[in-house]
Parts: structure tokens; sequence; C-alpha cells
């Protein structure tokens, strides 16, 4: 079995520490200052994976290997960036130009880029539990830290926009029950923050 180049390991690295300092689209299109990351977004998601316990995995769902596609998803962004359909290109062309990124990164980490390649496409068709869990963290995520946002400028519901895209759509019943807690949080700080920096 021949060895991966240390030299392209090194390339694999500085390519993904990208993601460390890429801000993410949606949030810059908001106006949202000091936003997060994708690696900081791919982070919290894979600690959340930690959460899943024998009470809460009734579907025995495999942690590590959630914990995987929780940190490889959105690897392709470090080479084509965070595309949002705000930014005028087509979802397949958009998962054109992402599988071409993951098939790069592959290239450069031999067996290990193959297993990243292959959760990678699990998650994109959504093709197993883990991929669908996977991809409720990643819904989940994204509205935690847009409360998280609507809490520090002082202004209820003004990333509505962000919720309304995902209610109805998480389907493990762990992360159905923070969303429920979620949209709880929400309405008690808009009600207790009712006319104050609120812009809508």
């Amino acid at each position: 079995m021949a060895l991966v180049e240390h030299g392209k390991i090194i390339e694999f690295l500085e390519l993904v520490g990208r993601l460390k300092h890429i801000k993410r689209t949606g949030w810059l299109l908001c106006d949202i200052n000091d936003c997060e990351t994708i690696a900081g977004h791919m982070y919290r998601m894979g600690l959340m994976t930690f959460l899943l316990t024998e009470e809460n995995n009734p579907t025995k769902l495999d942690r590590f290997k959630c914990l995987q596609i929780a940190l490889i998803h959105d690897l392709a962004e470090c080479i084509v960036g965070d595309l949002t359909p705000h930014c005028g290109v087509s979802p397949e062309e958009k998962h054109r130009r992402e599988e071409e990124a993951m098939k790069q990164i592959a290239e450069l980490t031999g067996i290990a880029g193959d297993r990243m390649y292959n959760l990678y496409m699990e998650y994109e068709t959504q093709s197993s539990p883990e991929a669908k869990f996977a991809k409720d963290l990643d819904r989940y995520d994204m509205i935690l830290q847009a409360f998280e946002y609507e809490k520090r400028e002082n202004s209820p519901k003004i990333l509505e926009e962000f919720f309304t895209s995902t209610y109805g759509k998480f389907t493990h019943p762990f992360i159905q029950d923070l969303a429920k807690e979620l949209y709880k949080q929400r309405d008690e700080f808009a009600n207790n923050h009712s006319g104050i920096g609120a812009t809508t």
C-alpha cells in the first residue's frame, strides 16, 4: 500500500485550515458582525454527537459516524466557499462544484480521503440514518446560532427566515425536543423584550 506523501497531507491540512477563517455566508448577508466561521459551525455539530445516549438514541445511531459526517459535511467549502441560495448558483451547480472539490481533497489523503468522500456523498444523498441525523444537527446549529445573534443584538425575531426554513424538517426525536425548547426560549425572549431593539 503506497503511503501518502507528507507534502500532500500538509497541503490538505492547509486547505481545511481555511475553514477556521471563512465566515458563514448566511450571516454575512444579514449583516451580522463578528459572525461564526464554517469550522466553528462544524465544531459545535461535532460536539452535539456526544449528546447521543442510550436514552435518546433508540435507533442506535453510530455516534462516531455521526461525528465524522458532522466534521466533513462542509469540507468542500474550503475550496468553493459557502454557497447559499442567494449566491446565484443553482443547487445542481453547487453540488457539482462541491463534489469536484471533495474529489480534489480526497486525492491528497489516500484511503482517508476516500472515507471522507464517501461520507460526504452519504450526507449529500441522505442515504443513512447517520446522514439524516447530521442534517438535523446542521439545521439545529443554524437556528441556535440565529437565536444567539438575536439575543446578542437584543433584537427578537430579526432572523426569522432561518427558523422558517427549518420548521417541520427535524426528524430525530432528540433534536425535535431540543428545537421545541429553543422555540420556547425564543418566544420568551421576544415577549420579555417586546419593543426593545426589535426591527420587526
